[in-house]
């Protein structure tokens, strides 16, 4: 006989079996000092940068932590993944990784997640070295461990890991949650066109709303 399933992605959290996950919410490149940014002058910066730094201050980053808050005050799991190399030479990364000169090692201030949604001791940080947390990390078999159904994902880049763990967590069987308003990228058209594209992998809501789920 075969298992019932649920007919939607449209369906609120499961409580007791949800995960926040914040994905490569990072100093090496949530904040203007961080090493990815090392050698731009002010205005290629600006130019580049200024659209995601502005969303990321005035929007993301405080959704970030009224989620984080949330989630701990439910009782349901935080956890975090970095970009992060496993060795001091990064011989570890993944080829693309290497192409794109991705290498943070263990233990620098660029690995560490950012002040404003620092840890907890008794949280879990995934360091990753695949634009996938799936693919070079062990979350799927810590994720089922945990009993958890509900994946909620915020971070960024919203069309870059984001939207490769949304996809990845959908094929092995998870219901995931992309908070429209807790996920960043480099400019408005890239952000409105990865939602779109991952709108028929995952539910897309609100900030808000997830809080709402989570206090009902």
């Amino acid at each position: 006989m075969a298992k019932t399933h649920p007919a939607s992605r449209d369906i609120p959290i499961q409580r007791g079996h949800a995960a926040l996950l914040f994905i490569d919410t990072q100093n090496y490149n949530c904040t203007p000092e961080g090493g990815q940014y090392q050698g731009l002058e002010a205005g290629a910066f600006d130019q580049r940068y200024g659209y995601f730094f502005e969303r990321l201050t005035s929007t993301v980053i405080p959704n970030w932590i009224l989620l984080q808050r949330a989630f701990r005050q439910a009782q349901e799991e935080v956890l975090y993944t970095v970009i992060q190399s496993l060795t001091a030479d990064g011989r570890d990364r993944s080829l693309d990784y290497k192409i794109s000169g991705f290498h943070i090692p263990p233990g620098s201030r660029d690995a560490d997640v950012i002040d404003a949604v620092r840890p907890g001791l008794n949280e879990i940080v995934l360091p990753k070295t695949s634009s996938s947390v799936f693919i070079s990390t062990n979350i799927d078999y810590l994720l089922r461990n945990l009993g958890v159904r509900s994946l909620v994902i915020v971070g960024v880049l919203t069309d870059q890991c984001i939207d490769s763990a949304v996809r990845d967590a959908c094929d092995l069987g998870y219901l995931v949650t992309v908070v429209t308003d807790a996920c960043a990228t480099h400019s408005e058209e890239r952000q409105n066109s990865s939602l779109r594209n991952n709108a028929g992998y995952a539910r897309q809501i609100t900030t808000s709303a997830i809080i709402d789920e989570l206090g009902s």
